[in-house]
């Protein structure tokens, strides 16, 4: 394959999945503003969203005040942002235009319909209502094409560099979720357990899908501890930085096999899958855990720099 139709559906499978993260970044926000000042405290859920977003920098570099307009704004519609829900749209869009022939008819029809339909919204929705049907509909395309990939690619090297982008970019957003979280979200002066403590981390785990999973896996109240070791450890779920590095590691194999060849790249992820594996909850607390999940986002960041250099430059 060459490495140009490599890199674009490595990137378009990325930008489809950033599109969905945004969206339930978003969407989380919005039901914890909406909450009583008891249960929410004090904190501007705002700022927060766009920290978790990942790109502080830019937003305060053009707005001076991050609320709900600004914010839903930059994130969801602003054509100054790289990374808004409308450019990840328009990216994956033109990336699969460049490799139309390497896709199924069905991955075609989802991301085009997509980007057809979302030209339905080129004004901001007017009222939350509208924002959150809005919201639901970004989550269902990402669901569509991902589902589309799923079931009609070919399990070949084509289908390989896709997962290998939804996968990086998947564990790059959980834990910057978690990241966030512990060091933005709760107050200082806040108990953890407390009412606060436990509506936003309920809102962290219906943000990646999983306030189900984690009652059916724990069967007991959202304690933080619980909650990361889902995200981080738990190989059963999907979103978890272990599954995301297990189909990482898979990927990667196939793809070398596949070329007859292994390189840093491979290296690189059986390495962090083998930190994950080796790794105990109550040791990554120890330790603490913004320390671990920056020395995995940085990992991850390898990762990403070691595929490009080693297939899709």
């Amino acid at each position: 394959m060459l490495s140009r139709t490599a890199d674009n559906l490595y990137w378009l499978a990325r930008y489809v999945e950033r599109a969905e993260y945004l969206a339930r970044i978003l969407e989380a926000t919005q039901r914890l503003t909406a909450l009583p000042l008891a249960y929410v405290g004090e904190t501007n859920e705002w700022v927060t969203a766009v920290a978790t977003a990942g790109c502080s920098s830019a937003f305060f570099a053009v707005h001076s005040e991050a609320n709900e307009e600004t914010v839903t704004d930059f994130l969801a519609f602003s054509t100054d942002n790289p990374s808004s829900i409308r450019n990840c749209f328009e990216v994956a869009r033109h990336n699969a235009r460049s490799v139309r022939t390497a896709l199924t008819v069905e991955m075609w029809d989802a991301i085009n319909t997509a980007w057809l339909e979302l030209k339905r919204f080129s004004n901001q929705p007017t009222s939350r209502d509208e924002f959150a049907r809005f919201l639901r509909w970004v989550q269902g395309s990402s669901l569509r094409f991902d589902g589309s990939a799923y079931r009609t690619m070919l399990r070949n090297d084509a289908y390989w560099f896709s997962r290998l982008g939804v996968h990086t970019e998947r564990a790059d957003n959980t834990a910057r979720i978690l990241d966030v979280k512990y060091h933005l979200l709760l107050p200082a002066l806040e108990q953890v357990g407390g009412p606060l403590d436990y509506f936003q981390w309920s809102a962290i785990l219906r943000s990646v899908s999983a306030l189900t999973a984690y009652h059916w896996v724990y069967r007991e109240s959202v304690k933080p501890w619980l909650v990361a070791d889902l995200l981080i450890l738990n190989e059963q779920m999907p979103r978890s930085l272990a599954s995301c590095y297990e189909n990482l590691v898979q990927n990667l194999d196939r793809i070398a096999n596949a070329y007859g060849r292994q390189g840093p790249a491979q290296r690189q992820a059986r390495a962090v899958r083998t930190r994950l594996q080796n790794s105990r909850m109550n040791e990554i607390f120890q330790e603490g855990l913004h320390e671990f999940i920056s020395s995995f986002i940085s990992d991850n960041n390898r990762l990403g720099s070691a595929i490009t250099q080693q297939y899709l430059a």
